[in-house]
């Protein structure tokens, strides 16, 4: 199957499970946020934002 090249962002299904996961530990962190515990939250915040999100939307997989 061809490549499109119509496709601007090129997000592939690994790209979009990292994507589901950053917002399984954002809806995670923020829920704990909700019962004021105050040092796992900002913690799985700063994983989602700053790692797993960048991660998500730059990884690019190996070409077969």
């Amino acid at each position: 199957m061809p490549h499109k090249d119509n496709d601007r962002i090129g997000l592939g299904k690994a790209n979009y499970i990292l994507l589901i996961v950053a917002a399984i530990i954002l809806i995670a962190g923020y829920f704990i946020m909700s019962a004021n515990e105050i040092t796992i939250s900002p913690i799985l915040l700063i994983i989602a934002y700053v790692i797993v999100i960048p991660f998500a939307l730059l990884w690019r997989p190996r070409q077969k």
